[in-house]
């Protein structure tokens, strides 16, 4: 991309920060948080007990941004965090999820960055579901919904599955009852915006 002549990157939620690392001095990286448009409209939602789930260790950060976004927006003072610990049986093989946390007559907000196959996030609803949460939605910012994905969605114990339109859709998609699909452009509007008027990018995300 540098080759090419390429000055500037502004991409949405990298899968892996260290990306922005791999550019030159002279080629600034902005990596947007998607979150943000997922936090408006979860925000202008009827949730009860709200509580937000990381689906894995290493996304209680996400989970816990996503959590303070909506604290701070929106003045929700009573909204909890869990987490779903996965021992995986081998490689791309689940054996068994643990929660920790309470779920109990909540509404729960699986947040991730990607869904791929959607195998562990349905897997993961139906645990929050046996531990009594009383809804199961989820967001993430890139939905792959690769091989099953889609089905699998649709078929899930969830009410609904929010994603970005940072992957172009499809007719399945569209008819799939329980995904909703936002769009990020005014977010990268945004921000491209503040980049030529100089402005701050950080400042989209307070």
């Amino acid at each position: 991309m540098e080759a090419v002549g390429i000055d500037r990157v502004v991409a949405v939620d990298l899968h892996c920060g260290q990306i922005q690392g791999f550019f030159g001095p002279r080629v600034p990286v902005d990596n947007l948080d998607g979150g943000i448009v997922g936090i408006n409209y979860f925000g202008e939602k009827d949730l009860l007990n709200p509580v937000v789930v990381s689906p894995d260790a290493g996304g209680v950060y996400r989970a816990k941004k996503f959590k303070e976004g909506l604290a701070h927006k929106f003045e929700m003072t009573d909204i909890g965090l869990a987490m779903i610990i996965k021992q995986r049986a081998r490689a791309g093989t689940v054996d068994q999820m643990d929660l920790v946390g309470d779920v109990k007559d909540s509404d729960c907000i699986i947040v991730d960055d990607m869904i791929d196959t959607a195998g562990t996030l349905c897997k993961a609803a139906d645990v929050l579901k046996e531990k009594g949460a009383r809804r199961v939605f989820a967001f993430a910012s890139h939905g792959l919904l690769s091989g099953p994905g889609n089905e699998r969605i649709a078929n899930s114990s969830m009410e609904e599955c929010v994603i970005l339109n940072t992957i172009p859709t499809n007719e399945n998609r569209l008819k799939n009852p329980k995904l909703t699909e936002l769009s990020v452009a005014p977010l990268l509007a945004q921000a491209i915006y503040n980049i030529h008027a100089k402005k701050s990018i950080s400042a989209l995300f307070k």
